[in-house]
């Protein structure tokens, strides 16, 4: 193998996400046993950190090795009943994922889905909970297929009217806005390091309340690294069940204590903000392409475009590769998806990331190019 094939690229997409180089350095600082005390010189700043930029002080941390699809998964394996229905409810792709790990882990399961692009209606989701009465929900908080984000704030609120436990899916957004965690109140929220925290991929990590806790003591065959009680048990002596990714530790100490002591939590988060409006702005001004996300729900870390008619996914590909040869990862959008639009005739949808630790002046830049490569098409 020949490293120098090896393109640098700027990444563009929704995740893995573009790393700062101080990040990437981190990567060689020295390796630790994850059980001695070095361990505790990682693991107590990143807790600590894990729950100022949650805003929480009510949520413990975990961090499951591999990634929030792990985390999705523990929380179906340890809050849901053998004799109990789960209500997923779905904006996207990645809210059908949480339907199928609830599925393919023998719970009973119902799939609420919105059309692409729509947020959760509060009236269509108050109908399913009365009609199946579910004894845990779903959520999707941000979208990552499409770039919607919904308020998780009234639909835990909702579930909790129908006597539903909520649990929250949160992958895309967490480190790059006001989660709201305590105000909204789900049992669990799942997320993961390799999206707007601006880290590698490597470790899914769950927020449990103590009722998230006193449930899975309930629920038999919690497996054994889906277990959220033999996960937060070693979370509460900073250290994961099993043997982490220590090279991603050391790069997660650095990271997290940069965004909470430099850069600043409530300044990360606005920035987020103005790189979803710039997006916003440029699809304004620029001819064929729009926002696919409805308007008041569009996330704050990735933007989903609606690409001009007529383009087809052999044009997105196209698009990438020459977006390749100019430096820059392109998401030419989520391909089951774009695979559904095509046949029923609608427009496709590709993405911008603009999560983690892109700026304001990356993403012009980028958007400058795209534009160009677009009017070659």
């Amino acid at each position: 193998m020949n490293p120098t094939e090896f393109v640098d690229l700027t990444l563009m997409i929704t995740g893995p996400t573009h790393l700062r180089e101080e990040v990437r350095r981190a990567g060689s600082l020295p390796e630790f046993g994850h059980r001695d005390s070095e361990g505790a010189k990682r693991f107590v700043p990143i807790m600590e950190n894990l729950k100022k930029i949650a805003r929480t002080e009510d949520y413990e941390p975990i961090l499951f090795n591999g990634s929030g699809t792990t985390s999705m998964e523990a929380a179906m394996r340890s809050l849901v009943g053998e004799d109990e229905c789960v209500l997923n409810v779905s904006v996207g792709a990645f809210g059908e994922l949480f339907h199928k790990l609830t599925r393919f882990n023998g719970k009973d399961a119902v799939l609420l889905k919105f059309e692409p692009g729509k947020p959760v209606d509060l009236d269509v989701l108050e109908d399913a909970l009365a009609e199946y009465g579910p004894t845990v929900v779903t959520l999707t908080h941000n979208e990552t297929s499409t770039g919607v984000v919904n308020d998780i704030v009234p639909l835990c609120a909702l579930a909790r009217k129908f006597g539903a436990m909520p649990i929250v899916d949160g992958v895309s957004i967490f480190g790059g806005a006001d989660i709201r965690l305590d105000e909204a109140g789900p049992a669990m929220y799942c997320t993961a390091t390799q999206k707007s925290l601006g880290l590698p991929a490597g470790f899914g990590i769950g927020f449990v309340s103590q009722e998230a806790l006193e449930k899975a003591r309930k629920v038999d065959n919690r497996g054994y690294t889906t277990d959220i009680l033999s996960q937060v048990e070693k979370a509460r002596v900073n250290q994961t069940l099993t043997t982490p990714n220590t090279t991603l530790l050391n790069q997660m100490a650095l990271q997290l204590d940069y965004i909470v002591n430099q850069e600043g939590i409530a300044e990360r988060f606005a920035r987020h903000e103005a790189m979803r409006d710039q997006t916003q702005a440029w699809l304004e001004s620029v001819d064929g392409v729009d926002p696919f996300a409805e308007e008041g729900f569009r996330s704050p870390t990735a933007t989903g475009v609606s690409a001009p008619e007529g383009m087809d996914f052999e044009s997105l590909k196209r698009l990438k590769e020459n977006m390749r040869a100019r430096g820059y990862l392109f998401d030419p959008g989520y391909s089951k998806l774009n695979k559904r639009q095509e046949e029923a005739g609608k427009r496709l949808c590709f993405r911008i990331g603009h999560m983690g630790d892109i700026s304001p002046e990356m993403l012009g830049e980028y958007l400058k190019v795209l534009q160009e490569e677009l009017a070659k098409l």
